[in-house]
């Protein structure tokens, strides 16, 4: 797994790419967690992401859960299509904002 942050119109922007699954969880939830600390608004880019497993989305269910907490919310895009199945799935789409594009994710308050 490789994570990478960025800013773009004053949104911070998370890319994770590879794998996010029990042994990588530990490590995107530190990074996601220092940069839900600083960030007002964040965006996970998950072009580069192949899979995610359960805990994979539990650092995403807690990260969005910090951010709501300050009136916030995360946003997400760049889904490929199996990934986008475990969200279908798992119902997390349902839950969480994603968008089709990163310009989307920018744009929406």
């Amino acid at each position: 797994m490789q994570i990478s942050t960025r800013t773009s119109n004053d949104v911070d922007i998370v890319a994770i790419a590879g794998s996010l699954d029990s042994t990588t969880a530990p490590e995107a939830q530190k990074a996601l967690d220092a940069v839900v600390a600083v960030a007002r608004k964040v965006a996970l880019d998950f072009s580069g992401l192949d899979y995610i497993s359960s805990a994979g989305l539990r650092v995403l269910l807690g990260a969005a859960k910090k951010l709501r907490a300050s009136g916030q919310s995360l946003r997400i895009f760049g889904l490929n299509q199996s990934v986008r199945e475990v969200f279908e799935i798992s119902g997390f789409s349902a839950i969480l904002a994603v968008y089709p594009s990163e310009a989307e994710a920018l744009a929406a308050r």
